[in-house]
């Protein structure tokens, strides 16, 4: 169903990628638009348990196309430098390829409280107030992720 890389050389161990989810400070998530088009989008994430964590609005197109076909990508791009003079690039990526779940209750607590943990380091306590305040206007979403590929020129 996935194309093996092309480039074996440079892909990451999956131990190496995932430690890239979980230090990335966004991804981009890539919906199948309802209008032909993938629609891809910047999203604050949190990478826990073997699933990615998103949060976003109740309402809007990315919802709209998920809720039409819940097939995605997220993709996290780590360190890049510019050689000019080699006409290159050393970098670090991951592609996810997966599912996305809309999530309530408690689940979606959990997935709040993971891009807490992320995004506000010492501040757990006043998260988990944020999070009683917001849950109600605020829509958690699961990606389970079916493959994952990482991809590194050092």
């Amino acid at each position: 169903m996935f194309a093996e890389m092309r480039r074996k050389d440079r892909a990451m161990e999956a131990a190496e990628a995932e430690c890239l989810l979980v230090a990335g400070e966004y991804g981009i998530l890539a919906v199948n638009g309802l209008n032909g088009f993938p629609h891809p989008v910047p999203m604050s994430y949190a990478y826990k348990d073997g699933v990615i964590w998103l949060h976003c609005a109740m309402e809007g197109t990315k919802l709209d196309d998920i809720r039409s076909d819940a097939r995605v990508s997220f993709t996290v791009v780590g360190a890049t430098e510019v050689l000019p003079e080699k006409f290159s690039t050393n970098y670090q990526s991951v592609i996810c390829y997966g599912e996305v779940v809309e999530i309530s209750g408690k689940d979606a607590e959990t997935g709040l409280f993971a891009l807490v943990e992320k995004y506000a380091p010492g501040f757990e306590e006043e998260g988990k107030a944020y999070i009683t305040r917001a849950a109600s206007k605020t829509s958690v979403l699961r990606m389970d992720i079916r493959h994952m590929t990482g991809k590194a020129r050092r």
